[in-house]
């Protein structure tokens, strides 16, 4: 049991040095000294000597684990140039569709837009009062 036998020597090593620091603390902060008292001052130090043992500890490191297998590398499906080159066709097609309509609803609300503000320049209970 030498794991015991080192405990104990580290215990005592320890409450050693925390009276040693503990009996320090007091002779770094003298008692109050009474007004009347004469201008000398006499301190006492009190020394104490610790024995140290020293010892060493063996520890073996803890074996190491495998390395983990690399993620597996995920490779997309190698296309051909013309299904590649219909793909973005058809993408390009879409596009145009889409612009082509969105042209189509701007003219269409700009006209029926125009046609209201003409009809209301000439017809003039169609507009709004102005409230006096």
């Amino acid at each position: 049991m030498k794991w015991i036998r080192e405990r104990d020597a580290l215990i005592a090593q320890t409450l050693a040095f925390v009276q040693s620091v503990t009996g320090k603390k007091d002779d770094l902060h003298p008692p109050e000294v009474p007004t009347a008292a004469p201008a000398v001052w006499v301190e006492t130090v009190a020394v104490k000597t610790v024995a140290v043992e020293t010892f060493t500890v063996e520890i073996e490191p803890p074996p190491a684990a495998p390395p983990p297998p690399p993620p597996p590398v995920m490779v997309a499906p190698a296309r051909l140039g013309d299904d590649v080159r219909s793909e973005m066709q058809a993408r390009i097609a879409n596009f145009r569709k889409h612009q082509e309509r969105f042209e189509r609803e701007r003219e269409e609300y700009c006209a029926a837009t125009l046609t209201r503000l003409r009809a209301a320049i000439r017809d003039p209970s169609l507009r709004p009062r102005a409230e006096d």
